[in-house]
């Protein structure tokens, strides 16, 4: 009987994954990271107008649409002053077919891919994928990855390090002068910096940078997306932006896996990129908001907790046994070390959710918090 593939076999099911199926139908969910905010309408009627035109009927370009990829091109012009040329984009499926492709166009077998510690739970599983070995780095204090600590890691094996800000799962936002320090790594080194910014635009202390305005090589690849950002995760809509040796490269996969991003969802994305985005100014106002509240909440319990700048997650530092504890209460929460080895005793909240939801979950937290302490 032909066996599984190896690279297969070497990846488990997420620990997000676990904590869902272990919760019941009425827990209140704090793991899951999804806005609870509706798609903007112009991005809805765009996709309905390009499904009654007939114009999703077909395949587009492996690359995108045309005016999509003009929409992402103007979008770093304006949000970041960064000049793009549309044909170095490339829409994909979701931020993460963005990510694996990355890393599938770029990492031989054997070669290591550094990320932070706790992190995304991609970067583990989708190195392993490529045949690459994880290099994972823990964190500063307040759960910012550190420059210094990623430039002493880089040894002749290193295919690339991932940046992701904000982050997920910590909320942490990179300073301007780590950003510079990462774009230098990158050219000095001659290492390929994947920065992760699909949470670029839910910041509340500080701003977003991007090492893409910093390289001076084309050794920065962005990885971006529609899903948090404009509430479209269903949607699977992200994108690339790199040089166009390495665009043509990561299109390569992209036409044999997916060949194209969903139609409906190209058009719908060019309108939100394009449209109002006071929808996305109210959306990061009530996150800020339930932040503000999560973390009050969770100190007062006498949790220790770093505020975040950024996302919509919460990673608070918690006591033996709480995680499951909690959940016992009908709250889902991620335990830390479903993030990485350097997670354990921490866990993942989100805070993408009502402000009535959030208020009744510390109240459960705060005495979960009491029983195992």
């Amino acid at each position: 009987m032909t066996e599984f593939a190896t690279r297969v076999e070497d990846v488990s099911i997420s620990g997000i994954r676990e904590v869902f199926e272990a919760a019941g139908e009425d827990a209140i969910n704090l793991g899951i990271g999804q806005p609870d905010f509706p798609t903007p309408g112009h991005a809805r009627r765009a996709a309905i107008e390009a499904i009654e035109s007939g114009q999703v009927d077909a395949y587009t370009s492996n690359k995108g649409i045309r005016q999509l990829r003009e929409a992402i091109a103007t979008k770093y012009d304006r949000d970041y002053g960064i000049e793009v040329d549309p044909e170095n984009t490339m829409a994909t499926s979701g931020g993460s077919e963005a990510l694996h492709l990355a890393l599938e166009a770029h990492v031989d077998p054997g070669q290591e891919v550094i990320f932070p510690d706790p992190g995304f739970v991609s970067y583990d599983a989708l190195t392993r994928f490529a045949g690459g070995t994880p290099n994972p780095l823990s964190l500063r204090e307040d759960l910012t990855l550190d420059p210094a600590a990623v430039e002493e890691a880089i040894t002749d094996e290193t295919a690339a390090f991932i940046v992701n800000s904000p982050s997920n799962p910590t909320g942490s936002v990179q300073s301007e002068a780590d950003m510079r320090e990462f774009a230098r790594i990158a050219d000095e080194h001659d290492v390929l910096c994947i920065s992760d910014e699909v949470y670029e635009h839910i910041v509340f202390e500080g701003e977003h940078h991007s090492p893409l305005k910093f390289a001076e090589t084309d050794n920065v690849i962005v990885v971006s997306a529609c899903s948090k950002t404009y509430s479209m995760t269903g949607w699977r809509l992200g994108w690339l932006v790199g040089s166009g040796d390495r665009i043509d490269r990561m299109v390569r996969i992209h036409q044999y896996a997916q060949a194209c991003a969903s139609a409906p969802a190209q058009f719908a994305a060019e309108a939100a990129l394009t449209g109002p985005q006071d929808p996305v100014d109210e959306m990061v106002a009530a996150f800020e908001e339930r932040r503000d509240v999560v973390v009050d909440g969770l100190v007062d319990a006498g949790l220790e907790v770093p505020t975040p700048s950024g996302a919509f997650y919460a990673m608070p530092k918690v006591p033996e046994g709480w995680c499951e504890e909690v959940l016992d209460r009908g709250v889902v929460v991620v335990p830390g070390d479903a993030f990485g080895a350097n997670g354990a005793g921490y866990a993942r909240l989100s805070y993408a959710t009502s402000m009535e939801d959030l208020k009744d979950a510390l109240e459960i937290m705060d005495d979960a918090t009491t029983a195992v302490q």
